[in-house]
């Protein structure tokens, strides 16, 4: 990690590791953005309960486990940038 800068990211080059990390966010919104769709389609598609009938249950408990803490990830994020919105602009 990088420790946060005093000049807002919009005034400034960025350095490596703050392009590695945008570069990081746009893979991470592509990739949710295509999980979003693919749920969409089994949702239109096929019922809860044939999903559940057809679904390998050990992976789906896994998948399951792995989106409730993507989820709670989410949220510590969206608490984080709630507290922090608009912090930079008000740095010297």
């Amino acid at each position: 990690m990088f420790a946060p800068r005093r000049v807002p990211p919009d005034q400034r080059h960025l350095d490596l590791e703050e392009i590695r990390l945008i570069s990081d966010l746009r893979i991470m919104h592509a990739k949710v953005d295509e999980l979003y769709q693919l749920v969409c389609n089994l949702r239109k598609r096929h019922s809860e309960s044939d999903i559940v009938r057809y679904a390998d249950e050990k992976v789906l408990a896994e998948n399951i486990r792995k989106v409730d803490e993507l989820y709670l990830w989410f949220v510590n994020i969206k608490e984080e940038r709630d507290r922090s919105k608009g912090d930079y602009r008000k740095l010297p």
